[in-house]
Parts: structure tokens; C-alpha cells; sequence
């Protein structure tokens, strides 16, 4: 007789590999099990267990983002880190840091080992040894100069019927794609003429987990990855994954249950590892991968980076304020990550249905204004759509519809307060930490729009900018330093803490977080508008026995009668408790 635990990894497989034999499911999840090193193990009692708290935010990085002469970038990295987000952002997203041939990583030649450019798995475990590691499952696809599909192509193991393949002949026209390039690439083998799936580049092939081998390669993968500190796992481009010819191949049924497989696995190993998926796709399919609370721990906030940049752009928080209402609270065991930079661009599609196609066009328009690029995608129809903006998100907020002003250090600061006391867990890029610019000589030299906003910084020349209290880049620094430090402290600013919208009007964007135990309160209120904008406290309905105060000014509320006057694009966290 089985154990619970194999009964619980075949009922995820039955669902996976509909039609296979009872007996090969049987012998696949044990295989399954002992690759995780996991026989005669009990399944965990209790799932919904929120492995995070107030304390908790990540900083999103490439392994060679900071570069110093003579010294492994990964090593460059452990100083930055050490330096400047230690006891402030206790989490770190080390960006693919395998070898790879193109997209910066996510073109991944091979999965076991460490970019030698970068540096080795001894410099990897010092990282998660002193902070949360997120590492990239690039589960979808590979490289096409990887061993596997080099075997693939020689019909050999491993590597024979790792990637889907279709015929041109076969109706694809409803398949979703987030590139313009042709969908199927056109490949001689030893089977002979062969039409592999590229969803992305014709550099990174598509695998195909049809074949159970597949997925026990990456099972030993993830178990590699956990055995070297890794204890957040990203699934990448994960909504793609399953394909059936004449669907759309986004977020099938399958998918969902070999992220629930994945979930089983991974906690089994470690029960505080989480799963993040990464899903830029419509809000609302965006939401289906928490699942009953069953699949990811964590899905990216995509929709936040669009709604609040049109926001600041435009003056109006309408749009994100009733954004913000339909969302659920995330349950016990899950949590949203939020974000509103990241080494890609501002995603379009998870704003559609939220923005119409005349505002979207706006905000494309506008960010165009401020230098920023713009990457497409093939839309439905057929036509060319807009898909991601790629622009610093420091540029992207140095005006407003109306052009550029004096107000985008402030309102860059804005985005951020607001990011980072909303429910979930925050994540902030280091080029958003330290206020880089747009590069364009990077975008130019590499050929792709996305490298405007992947610059690599000397460490010195860094370490100057951030001594120089005249510098952008050391007032973006310390006062997102202040804000981190304040959130750290405060239970009401836990990842499921409570959250009610405030109506304020348009041009105030607030909301009401409570911590866990109801014994603190914080109203965040932010000034969304280039004009000073009046904020009665009657309207935040504070209780008049208690003492109120902003957590980021310091100034004290004494009269729930008192009326403030907020600067254009000034932040309030008014609390009744200062932990």
C-alpha cells in the first residue's frame, strides 16, 4: 500500500497525465519522491501557515548589477547587499544566474551550474545564508545551444521528446503570444524535419512536459536548488506551459496542477519554501494561480505597476482605487508580491479590462515622452500590440500627462510609499533602490528594449553617488531607507493584514490597514496630484480616544476635527501605535 504521500503526488499526476496506466503514475510519483530525498515522510498537517510578516521584502537583481575590478560580480553583489539592504530588505532575487545564450539569462544553457562569469554555487550559498533567496525556475523553456536540445535533435538521452513540437498545418490561431516572431522554428533532426514551439525567442525552445521525463528533470533540479539555500522559487513564463493544439495554451487546467504538484513537493522538502508564479497576463487569470490556497504561496501584483504609474501620470486614482475594491484578501498561506519596477517593463496586459484602450494609449504615449521604449506582441486579430513599456521607472515618473516637472523625485517616493504599506509582500528593483536612469547606450549595444533598465554599475562610482548627499541617487536611497525601516516595524503593515479602500476623492488615494491582533491602525493616505490637496481627518473616522501621529513626518493629530494640508505627491501614515 502506498504511502499518504505517494497517494497525495499520483492524485496531482492522475490530473496531469489523463489516459496514462495506474501502475506508470505509481512508479512516477516514488521516482518523484525519492529524486526530493523524501521517503517514509508524512505529508504536512497544516498548508495555510503565512511563512512572512512585516519584516519581510525582497530586492530584485541581476548577479552582475554592480560590478568592481577583480572580484567575482556575485561576491560585488554580497558587499552591496551587506552594505546597503541589510537589516532593511531581508529577502534578495538573484535574476537566472546560469549559463545562458540570450534574454539575460532566461535562455538557460544549463541548469546545475552557476554562470562562471558570475561567479560559483559557494558564492550563491554566502548570499542565502544571511538573507531569503528567490532563484529562478525557468521552467517553461531553454536554450536552443543547450545539451538537451542538441540530444533532441540527434534523437538521444536526455533530450529526445523534450520539446513540443506542431505542424504547421495545425490551427494555432488561438494561441496567445507575448512576441511578434513566428510561433513554431523549423528544425532538421534525426526523425527529420521538425517544428519545435518557441513561445518567446527562437532561442528558448519550449519544453514539453507531456513527457513525464521532463518533469523529473526539474524535480531534481528543484531539489539541487534547495540543497544551496534557495528558498523562494520563481516560475517563470509558468502560464505557458501546457500546450493542447487548437486551445490557447495559456493557464490550462494542467498547468495549475503541476504548479499544485510542484507546491506538494517543495514544502514537503521545506516546509517555509514558497512558490511565486510568474504571470503577466490579465488580472483575473492572474488570480486563479493561488488556487483553493493550494498552488502558489505568491502571485506577482501585475496589474500594480500600470494602474499606479497612469495614476501619478494622470492625477486620477479612480482607476486604481476601484482596482484595489475587487481585489480578495489573500488567505492564510498566501500573499500578493507587489512591485512596480522589475528588470522588464511596465506589463500592458494585465491592465487590460482595467484601463481602456484610449488610456492605455495615453500611457504609452506618455512614457514615450520620457524616453521610454516600447516592446509588442501579437495581438488576437493578428495585429501588433503593445505588450510591456521599458523605461526606468525613475524617468518613467519625472512628469505627468502634461510633460515633464519639478515634482518627480517626490512622486517617485510616492509610488513607493504607497507599494510598500498595501497588503503583500513588496519587491523593489536596485535600480528602483538607487534611482538609475534610462540606459541607452545598454538598450542600443544589446539590441533589446528591456536592457534600457538593466544598467550594471561600477561599485565605486555607485559607492560615490550614495556618499554624496547632493545626489539623486542618495536622496532616492535614504528616504526609501526610511520607509523600508518604518514598515519593518509595524504589525498593521503584515502581508495579510487587514485592508479597506478610503474614499477621498480622486485626487487622494488612501486605505486602511489593521494589524493582525486589531490593535494597530494605519490610515495611508497619499497626495496622487501635482496641486496641495485638503485632508480632514473626520474623514479617515479615527477613534477620538486614541492618539494619533505620521509614522514618516513624525507630526502628532490631536483633534479628529484637524484639517492638513498634503503637498503635492506627500505620504501619511497615520497611527494610533508605533511599535
Amino acid at each position: 500500500m502506498s504511502s499518504p504521500l505517494n497517494q497525495q503526488i499520483e492524485h496531482h499526476l492522475e490530473h496531469i497525465y489523463r489516459g496514462t496506466e495506474v501502475e506508470e503514475i505509481g512508479s512516477l510519483a516514488s521516482a518523484l519522491i525519492q529524486l526530493m530525498g523524501l521517503e517514509n515522510i508524512e505529508p504536512i498537517k497544516n498548508r495555510y501557515i503565512n511563512h512572512w510578516d512585516e519584516k519581510n521584502s525582497v530586492l530584485i537583481c541581476y548577479g552582475d548589477s554592480v560590478l568592481q575590478p577583480k572580484q567575482k560580480p556575485l561576491a560585488t553583489l554580497k558587499s552591496f547587499l551587506d552594505t546597503y539592504s541589510k537589516d532593511m530588505i531581508e529577502g534578495v532575487h538573484i535574476l537566472p544566474f546560469y549559463p545562458f545564450t540570450t534574454d539575460d539569462g532566461f535562455s538557460v544553457l544549463d541548469y546545475s551550474s552557476v554562470n562562471p562569469s558570475l561567479g560559483e554555487w559557494e558564492d550563491i550559498v554566502a548570499i542565502a545564508e544571511d538573507y531569503s533567496l528567490m532563484a529562478d525556475l525557468v521552467i517553461n523553456h531553454c536554450s536552443a545551444r543547450s545539451l538537451w536540445f542538441d540530444n533532441f535533435k540527434k534523437n538521444l538521452d536526455p533530450g529526445r521528446n523534450f520539446f513540443f513540437t506542431a505542424s504547421p498545418e495545425d490551427d494555432l490561431s488561438a494561441v496567445v503570444r507575448p512576441r511578434t516572431n513566428a510561433l513554431l522554428r523549423e528544425v532538421e533532426t534525426a526523425k527529420g524535419t521538425q517544428h519545435v514551439w518557441c513561445t518567446f525567442s527562437h532561442d528558448q525552445v519550449d519544453l514539453n512536459f507531456k513527457n513525464p521525463q521532463v518533469l523529473k528533470e526539474f524535480v531534481g533540479i528543484i531539489r539541487q536548488y534547495l540543497d544551496h539555500g534557495i528558498r523562494i522559487f520563481r516560475l517563470d513564463a509558468v502560464a505557458f506551459l501546457w500546450k493542447e493544439i487548437g486551445t490557447n495554451c495559456l493557464n490550462l487546467e494542467q498547468t495549475h496542477e503541476v504548479v499544485r504538484l510542484l507546491r506538494s513537493l517543495i514544502e514537503q522538502a521545506r516546509p517555509d519554501a514558497i512558490i511565486i508564479t510568474e504571470t503577466n497576463i490579465p488580472n483575473r487569470q492572474n488570480l486563479a494561480y493561488f488556487g483553493n490556497a493550494n498552488e502558489a504561496h505568491c502571485i506577482y501584483n501585475f496589474s500594480l505597476p500600470p494602474l499606479l504609474v497612469n495614476t501619478l501620470i494622470t492625477g486620477s486614482c479612480d482607476h486604481l482605487k476601484q482596482w484595489m475594491m475587487s481585489m480578495p484578501p489573500a488567505r492564510n498561506g498566501t500573499a500578493y508580491f507587489n512591485f512596480i519596477a522589475s528588470h522588464d517593463g511596465i506589463g500592458l496586459r494585465p491592465a487590460e479590462g482595467l484601463l481602456n484602450e484610449q488610456e492605455i494609449d495615453s500611457l504609452v504615449s506618455t512614457m514615450q515622452d520620457f524616453g521610454g521604449l516600447i516592446s509588442w506582441r501579437t495581438a488576437e486579430n493578428g495585429n501588433r500590440k503593445a505588450y510591456e513599456i521599458n523605461i526606468s521607472l525613475f524617468d518613467a515618473l519625472q512628469g505627468t500627462k502634461d510633460g515633464a516637472d519639478e515634482n518627480g523625485l517626490q512622486r517617485f517616493i510616492c509610488a513607493h510609499a504607497i507599494m510598500l504599506a498595501l497588503e503583500g509582500i513588496p519587491g523593489i528593483y536596485i535600480h528602483s533602490l538607487i534611482g538609475t536612469r534610462n540606459d541607452y547606450q545598454r538598450a542600443d549595444n544589446s539590441g533589446h528594449n528591456r536592457a534600457i533598465n538593466r544598467h550594471q554599475w561600477d561599485y565605486k562610482a555607485l559607492q560615490a553617488e550614495l556618499d554624496d548627499s547632493s545626489s539623486t541617487h542618495y536622496q532616492v536611497y535614504h528616504r526609501l531607507k526610511d520607509l523600508f525601516n518604518i514598515r519593518c516595524n509595524q504589525s498593521a503593515f503584515h502581508p495579510n493584514a487587514t485592508q479597506f479602500t478610503l474614499h477621498l476623492g480622486s485626487q487622494l488615494f488612501g486605505f486602511w490597514r489593521q494589524s493582525m491582533d486589531r490593535t494597530q491602525s494605519i490610515f495611508c493616505v497619499s497626495n496622487i496630484s501635482n496641486q496641495v490637496q485638503t485632508l480632514g481627518m473626520s474623514d479617515l473616522n479615527l477613534i477620538d480616544t486614541e492618539d494619533w501621529f505620521d509614522l514618516i513626518s513624525g507630526n502628532k493629530y490631536g483633534e479628529t476635527s484637524q484639517v492638513i494640508q498634503l503637498k503635492p505627491y506627500q505620504t501619511v501614515w497615520i497611527t494610533n501605535l508605533h511599535a
